[in-house]
């Protein structure tokens, strides 16, 4: 890759990157990985973390009793270990004349557009004050339906949110690898990758097919996304001085803040919605700026109002992209598949994913 100017960046730190391979934290690779963010500091570059590592830190201080259920030990980790962490970024940190910020969040804080706006004023002032926020999962309060996937899901909605130039995801594998184990140096949006290897670490929740899924959308929205070996401790600076490392992935044109709000919205709907296949085919077909009529929906499930996300499918129960409704779920029964009504989804609100 090419060297050029960067001015913001996140950089996700999985769980294995700064874990020892019996589960428990590694200060030293975060003293490493600070060292590297300190340098792109001193550079201009505005960075903000979004870390796992919380119920690795908690592991070394309790030992939750077995009656426990998985949530409720993941619980325990997070609560105690949280501290931890971020008390490890702090004390590097500062040594070196930088601060950090704790920013805890749920998929809940990505549902709202108001509450949206305000995490993003929030991060803005943070940076603007020249102060790296680490981002985590709230785990202490999170429950099944509203966990992220993992912490990349976490890091692409941070991305999109912050608008930033590039993604970058620290991983334990050197890049994407495909079923002989070569690294795929470049993907682009459209390459079908149902040969990747899906390599997942030992104690953190996600994948290589996660990472590759939040890739891809933050491609569409023009945001660049590269996949590292976080434990090379020199790669973040190596990639940035525009060695050809890792993974990267090729992005497309960059779209409003609005879609980018959109187009990681997985999992934060409120309903779903199926359009006929007339409107797919128009959708797909155009090449046009177009809207989301009443006369092109077949059905409208779930408890959204005015406002709020839904999801997009076809009548084969494909998933096509998503939208901010302009209806609430009663109102759009009310007009399903007549002509002549306002828009359900107005244009400006709306991301198709093809």
């Amino acid at each position: 890759m090419s060297k050029q100017k960067i001015s913001t960046i996140v950089i996700k730190i999985g769980t294995g990157v700064i874990t020892t391979d019996d589960g428990f934290l590694d200060e030293s690779m975060i003293k490493k990985i600070v060292d590297q963010v300190v340098a792109l500091k001193k550079k201009g570059v505005r960075v903000v973390l979004v870390s796992s590592g919380a119920v690795a830190a908690g592991r070394a201080l309790v030992k939750p009793p077995k009656k426990l259920n998985r949530i409720e030990k993941r619980q325990v980790l997070a609560a105690v270990g949280q501290g931890k962490l971020i008390a490890m970024y702090e004390k590097y940190l500062s040594s070196r004349g930088f601060h950090s910020a704790q920013v805890l969040a749920t998929k809940e804080d990505f549902r709202d557009r108001h509450h949206y706006l305000n995490m993003r004023s929030c991060l803005y002032a943070l940076l603007d004050n020249d102060v790296i926020p680490v981002i985590n999962e709230n785990d202490v309060v999170s429950v099944d339906e509203l966990m992220f996937t993992d912490n990349d899901e976490l890091a692409g909605l941070v991305a999109s949110l912050l608008d930033v130039e590039r993604l970058i995801i620290l991983s334990t594998v050197d890049g994407v690898l495909d079923s002989e184990g070569c690294i795929i140096s470049v993907i682009d949006t459209h390459e079908k990758l149902d040969h990747i290897e899906a390599v997942k670490s030992a104690f953190g929740r996600g994948g290589m097919i996660t990472k590759v899924a939040v890739a891809k959308r933050l491609a569409k929205i023009g945001i660049t996304t590269h996949i590292l070996n976080g434990k090379q401790t020199a790669n973040i600076a190596r990639l940035i001085e525009g060695e050809n490392i890792g993974t990267t992935f090729l992005t497309e044109r960059r779209v409003s803040s609005n879609k980018k709000w959109l187009a990681l919205a997985r999992g934060t709907e409120h309903g779903v919605v199926t359009i006929n296949s007339c409107a797919e085919n128009l959708f797909r077909d155009s090449g046009k700026a177009m809207s989301l009529l009443p006369v092109g929906i077949v059905f409208a499930v779930g408890d959204f109002k005015k406002g709020e996300i839904i999801k997009i499918i076809n009548e084969s129960g494909l998933e096509l992209g998503y939208g901010r409704a302009d209806y609430s779920v009663d109102a759009i029964n009310k007009v399903l598949g007549k002509k002549n009504q306002k828009p359900f989804v107005h244009y400006d609100y709306l991301f198709l994913d093809f």
